[in-house]
């Protein structure tokens, strides 16, 4: 298949984001609540439509601690810099996570609250957010996926304390860049090529349309990504179990 083929088979979800359809953990966390693994993203803005279930997002930035409710319908969404954890208060909270640039929260746009000595020594670091591959056994990703929210809790506590008490963020932040900058090429190439393309294209169309031109409209096509939630493997995530839906959809009856 060649490139113009691909193109017209495929297709980025629209606005060149991500979604996810995420079932947020319901194990306690080591100060008994329940839910998923504080984190927050370098490039990335964030949404989560609930759809449903009861639960909350605790917030740290530079303004302080903040929690806000979520229920079915909520829609809350946040900027790269706020560090986020999701409470799960009945067991059943389900979201739509929408992210922004498709392709960099798959090569690792985030970062967890770990304490400062596990972001200050890399290796520590990805031994200890890492679930053991695709080969490990499950239940051996289940016990790595708790240890690191255990962690991740750990600080996220930790740096709740020191704003309370007047401190700031700026080490955690400071840490957390000198730990992931090296991924800054990979990214911006990723960035460049999905959704800054997208952008290039609506500009396409708009100098199409002001120039009188319709031809472009001769190209729509309807595209979806197939789901069998009956036989689905779900994926660990950092707040519960996923169903990723890809950047690119399948043209709807393409060959």
């Amino acid at each position: 298949m060649n490139a113009i083929e691909r193109t017209r088979r495929v297709e980025a979800f629209p606005g060149g984001i991500s979604v996810t359809h995420l079932r947020v953990y319901d194990t306690q966390a080591a100060d008994g609540l329940i839910g998923g693994t504080p984190h927050m993203h370098f490039a990335c803005a964030e949404a989560y439509l609930v759809i449903n279930g009861q639960g909350s997002v605790q917030t740290l930035s530079s303004e302080g601690f903040r929690e806000i409710p979520l229920t079915a319908g909520s829609l809350v969404w946040f900027t790269p810099g706020l560090i986020h954890r999701l409470i799960n208060l009945d067991g059943r909270l389900e979201i739509f996570a929408l992210m922004e640039n498709a392709g960099l929260p798959e090569h690792g746009d985030s970062v967890f609250t770990f304490p400062l000595k596990h972001l200050q020594n890399e290796h520590s670091y990805f031994q200890l957010a890492s679930l053991g591959g695709p080969r490990a056994e499950i239940a051996n990703q289940r016990e790595a996926a708790e240890r690191r929210r255990n962690l991740a809790v750990e600080g996220f506590l930790l740096l709740r304390d020191e704003l309370e008490q007047g401190g700031s963020l700026q080490d955690f932040y400071g840490w957390a860049v000198r730990l992931i900058r090296s991924k800054e090429p990979t990214w911006r190439a990723i960035w460049e090529a999905g959704p800054v393309s997208t952008i290039r294209r609506t500009k396409a169309f708009l100098d199409n349309l002001g120039a009188g031109s319709s031809d472009y409209l001769n190209w729509g096509r309807v595209f979806e990504i197939p789901v069998d939630p009956e036989r689905e493997e779900r994926k660990l995530g950092m707040c519960g179990t996923l169903r990723p839906y890809l950047p690119e959809g399948e043209l709807v009856g393409g060959g």
